[in-house]
């Protein structure tokens, strides 16, 4: 019989899906750290526990002190450079304009590198642990750039008096290139008392920085009020000084803490500097100006501590963004490599000012904003475009004598093959030898962040 019912479709063959292409090779570590690029690759390498927003403090302090120098220090032309019968002397704007001494209430930031110095000292202490090693390593790693700065400036001397630089003017370029000194000077005497600080914190807390500010006022009462010997205002350098570095070992261990404690120091600190200038006859400048009868930083003065507060006050408002704002990587690496080289900068920008001024003075003869009087406003605006050649006379200075910063590096013993010689080892690049540099002193925290980071 036949099957007249509906046929059933024929089955029809499932088709298979297409292979998926294969994944693509995965990058090497190499080509990963490339698309990083250069800020990715040093965040990466910034260990988790480090204080970002210190160093930050620190590389805005760095700031200061250079674009300072180089707005408040005027050298004056006498005479034709180019014809080899000329000389230079210095001068400030803020003599013939007092007008803008509020530049140097922007710019003077000595207090924020004390500041940071007692803080990151009293972070840098370890029970049990001997502190001359330690103080030993820091006055090496401080010291360690000074005489290749002053080696340069023998031939540099020498070729200034040949070139027909008087006595006169050649001391006192001498004297400017010398002038940082004075703080690396102050700077390792507190990192040497730094034990003694911290012993004088543990037995009178806070009191022990009003005290300091009293022995400064008791200081300065007698300079200028009771006709004591001048030379007893040097001892304001250490007591002085040591206001904002105590104040540090007291933020490092919670004593400013909170927003009121620097907001107090912040309103305290402004109000007390504006009355010693109203009314006790302080000077407005916060720093020394040329003629001037009395110096707020030479040596140090009430008014100065009084300033130094405000700014400790500013920097404690100041802690939280900026650690929020170094968590952008591009910002931390510019802030990294900034304290990276910061002792280069701080002793070799004035070099780098005076290269480009006499240079220019002995090629060209005198130039607007570089060798003319600064006595009329207009002369701001000149400077100002010379500030970006400065910072690249910087910058080349900096990539000949940076590596003095650091020790010498040892030689790596390698690995050796089967046949017991030596294996040839890559040479890192120079952004390898910044990422180790962050890696292997996350423990350092030494003075104005020379070679170092801040914990």
């Amino acid at each position: 019989m036949l099957d007249t019912g509906p046929r059933r479709p024929a089955l029809q063959p499932i088709p298979r899906p297409a292979p998926r292409p294969a994944p693509p090779p995965r990058p090497s570590e190499r080509e990963r750290d490339g698309r990083k690029g250069w800020a990715g690759r040093i965040a990466d390498a910034t260990p988790a526990g480090r204080d970002r927003a210190i160093d930050a403090l620190r590389a805005f302090a760095i700031l200061g002190v250079v674009l300072g120098h180089w707005l408040v220090t005027a050298f004056v032309a006498t005479g034709n450079g180019a014809a080899g019968d000329g000389d230079l002397r210095v001068t400030s704007p803020l003599a013939a304009m007092p007008e803008f001494t509020p530049i140097s209430w922007v710019l003077q930031t000595l207090a924020v590198f004390f500041l940071v110095g007692g803080y990151t000292a009293a972070k840098g202490l370890r029970p049990g642990e001997p502190w001359a090693a330690r103080l030993r390593h820091r006055l090496a790693r401080l010291g360690r750039p000074v005489p290749v700065l002053l080696l340069a400036w023998i031939p540099a001397a020498a070729g200034l008096w040949w070139a027909g630089f008087s006595g006169d003017g050649l001391f006192t370029l001498v004297k400017l290139v010398l002038s940082p000194l004075w703080f690396l000077g102050v700077y390792a005497a507190l990192t040497a008392l730094t034990p003694v600080v911290a012993a004088v914190w543990n037995r009178l807390g806070l009191w022990g920085a009003a005290l300091l500010v009293g022995a400064t006022a008791a200081i300065d009462l007698g300079r200028f009020a009771l006709d004591a010997p001048g030379w007893i205002g040097w001892a304001t350098v250490l007591t002085g000084w040591l206001v904002p570095f105590y104040l540090g070992f007291a933020w490092a261990n919670g004593a400013l803490a909170r927003r009121r404690a620097a907001a107090g120091l912040l309103a305290g600190g402004a109000a007390a500097t504006a009355g010693l200038v109203l009314f006790a006859g302080y000077p407005a400048s916060m720093v020394g100006v040329p003629g001037a009868a009395v110096s707020n930083l030479n040596p140090p003065t009430l008014a100065a501590v009084a300033f130094g507060l405000a700014q400790t006050g500013l920097a404690l408002l100041l802690y939280r963004p900026l650690g929020r704002w170094m968590r952008r990587p591009r910002a931390w690496a510019a802030v990294a490599v900034a304290n990276l080289s910061a002792m280069t900068v701080f002793l070799w920008h004035q070099t780098a000012m005076m290269a480009i001024t006499v240079g220019t003075f002995l090629a060209a003869g005198s130039l607007p904003g570089l060798h003319s009087a600064p006595d009329r406003p207009e002369w701001l605006l000149e400077r100002l475009p010379w500030l970006p050649v400065f910072a690249l006379a910087l910058l080349a200075l900096a990539g000949l004598v940076r590596r003095f910063e650091r020790p010498a590096a040892r030689r790596a013993s390698g690995t050796r093959g089967e046949n017991g010689r030596p294996v040839p080892t890559r040479t890192p690049s120079r952004t390898s030898q910044q990422e180790g540099s962050l890696r292997n002193t996350q423990d350092d925290h030494l003075m104005l962040g020379s070679t170092g980071l801040t914990r």
